[in-house]
């Protein structure tokens, strides 16, 4: 699908223009095209990538085929911008859709193979203030990249969210069998979102040297906030990450002293019982001799005595804290 604003002398002055029209407009002085591209067929493409802007054949092939790496290309008459808007939801993780911008001195020129909302947004911002000037198309493009930025929001709240879930999980008698896969399903995506946050951060930060052409130097201010808030959603992911492994740490430490508390009252309890064996072990030997066997308080003394050893083992226990 094609769209297409027209602005002649900085004013919105006509949306979605036929095809054939665009030709014209192309080479008028005084207007700037806005077109984009979005689940464009074969023959549109061909139309608007080879015919009307006349892209390099290299450029038309990174805009039809995935590129998985953001960047940016300088030629004589454009620059060449790929980027990925982010998609999230807690069932399919993350997605991206890659985002081609050809930005020339007076047009801009977005293909994408799906439709995306922050394009769609800055399109219709533009159509609801028409009277706005705009003095150049870097921009629209710095509007789309805002929104961008801004679509990040969604799934720095699911991420937090699923964090917090995650700790008071490792603070709980979670079973381990839950909260592992959790809390490695939770890392891979703060991981790959940092992945995708990274090389996007430095292509931004490329642009705002103010060497990049046909990017006014009114725009680059706005640029540099954009690359702070890429750099602040990469720290932000880093942290969380730490975060994450802090947590597991602290499930593990208590899991570990809770074992080692059960482990330390068997002990205590099998310690207990060592009064018992010893004398029952002793008098159960039946000696032919042993005189002790022949008298009537010589049961009552034996328990007495196994009595009285636990009890002194039991306390010194106790007062060890052991048990």
């Amino acid at each position: 699908m094609i769209s297409s604003l027209v602005y002649r002398h900085n004013k919105l002055v006509d949306t979605n223009p036929p095809v054939e029209s665009l030709f014209t407009l192309r080479d008028e002085p005084g207007v700037m095209l806005w077109v984009d591209l979005a689940a464009a067929t074969p023959d549109e493409t061909k139309l608007i990538l080879e015919q009307l802007f006349a892209l390099h054949p290299l450029v038309i092939e990174d805009c039809t085929v995935d590129n998985p790496v953001p960047k940016l290309e300088a030629f004589d008459d454009y620059l060449f911008i790929v980027m990925h808007a982010v998609d999230y939801s807690k069932t399919d993780k993350f997605s991206t859709t890659e985002l081609d911008l050809v930005l020339g001195r007076d047009f801009l020129l977005t293909f994408h193979a799906q439709p995306l909302r922050p394009v769609q947004a800055a399109m219709e911002r533009s159509i609801r203030s028409p009277q706005q000037p705009v003095r150049g198309p870097d921009r629209f493009a710095h509007t789309i990249l805002d929104l961008m930025v801004d679509a990040y929001q969604p799934a720095l709240h699911e991420l937090r969210e699923e964090l917090e879930d995650v700790e008071e999980a490792a603070l709980q008698n979670t079973p381990p069998e839950k909260l592992f896969p959790d809390v490695l399903s939770l890392r891979k995506d703060l991981a790959q979102l940092r992945q995708i946050v990274r090389p996007q951060r430095a292509v931004v930060a490329e642009l705002t040297q103010g060497k990049a052409r046909f990017v006014r130097k009114v725009i680059v201010p706005y640029l540099r906030d954009l690359g702070e808030d890429l750099q602040r959603i990469e720290s932000q992911a880093a942290g969380w990450a730490d975060q994450l492994i802090l947590s597991f740490r602290v499930y593990l430490n208590k899991s570990n002293h809770e074992a080692g508390e059960g482990i330390r009252v068997l002990t205590s309890l099998t310690a207990l019982t060592l009064p018992p064996l010893i004398i029952g072990g002793w008098f159960g030997m039946n000696f032919d001799h042993m005189e002790l066997l022949g008298h009537d308080w010589a049961y009552p003394a034996a328990a007495a005595l196994t009595l009285v050893c636990m009890g002194g083992m039991l306390l010194f226990m106790r007062k060890r804290h052991w048990i």
